[in-house]
Parts: C-alpha cells; structure tokens; sequence
C-alpha cells in the first residue's frame, strides 16, 4: 500500500517534531516527540502551535524517539511491501532516521521502498486544512496525487 508522508523538523537537519502517515485507505499515523532543543524561531512561530491540531483519535502524547520507531514498527507491520511517498527529501530522511534505535539497530520493516515526488508547481502547507502539521499537510499530499492519477 502506499502511504504518503510528511514531518515536521526543527529546522534544516534538526529534531523531528512529528510525522505522518496517511495512507491511500485506511488508518493514518500521526506521532510528535519530546525534543529539548530551543526551537527554531520559524519553527516556534509556524510549527509548535499546530502540533496538537488533530482529531482526538489520533491525537497522542509526546513521544521518546525509540517509542516512536516501535510505533512506526507496529503501524507497518501487517505490510509486507509499504510504499512511502514523499515530496520532500528531509521528509525522507527524517523517517529513515526514525527507524535507527540504536548503534547497529533498526526496527523490523522489510521490503521498504520509497518514491520522492517533487512538486514544482504544489504546496502541501498552502493547500492544507492546518498547515505546517504533518497529518494535515501529508493528507493534503496524497490528496492532490491521487487527484493526478
């Protein structure tokens, strides 16, 4: 199945905030982390306050890393070739990073396959219901790719 991602980060290369999966059909992922880093004042500004604008069945406490990668573990688990789609590249490594738990560790995904879909010409945030929240802004990515298709 293909599920269709976006997180949000502290700034280029910084702590993952949050990170979403909406996939074609289905159950969507929608996790936020503890991060004890100053935030970035665009991301203070733009991100941190809509964090929590989800709905209540998906809303979820904060997070530790490791938590979070057996979250991502268990969300995955019943696929046995998910198909991650992104159109950022940080998106992308966020959710790679994610997957490490430890030195010479990684949660249990097999058969992972993930395709970077450029937008030049698309905003997920400006076309999203809460923009800068990773449900919202990946909902609104998978949106407008099915409608292409």
């Amino acid at each position: 199945m293909r599920y269709f991602l976006d997180t949000e980060y502290n700034g280029i290369g910084g702590a993952l905030l949050s990170l979403a999966l909406v996939p074609e059909d289905g159950d969507e992922l929608y996790l936020t982390f503890d991060v004890s880093d100053p935030l970035v004042e665009w991301v203070d500004r733009h991100v941190a306050p809509y964090l929590d604008h989800v709905p209540d069945r998906l809303s979820c406490p904060r997070l530790s890393r490791k938590d979070a990668a057996h979250a991502l573990e268990r969300y995955l688990h019943g696929d046995e070739e998910p198909l991650i789609v992104a159109d950022w590249p940080e998106d992308v490594a966020q959710f790679c990073n994610l997957m490490i738990t430890g030195p010479g560790d990684m949660i249990e995904l097999r058969h992972l396959t993930f395709r970077l879909t450029p937008l030049s010409n698309f905003s997920t945030a400006a076309n999203s219901k809460v923009p800068h929240n990773a449900l919202h802004d990946a909902r609104a990515l998978r949106d407008h790719l099915l409608s292409l298709e």
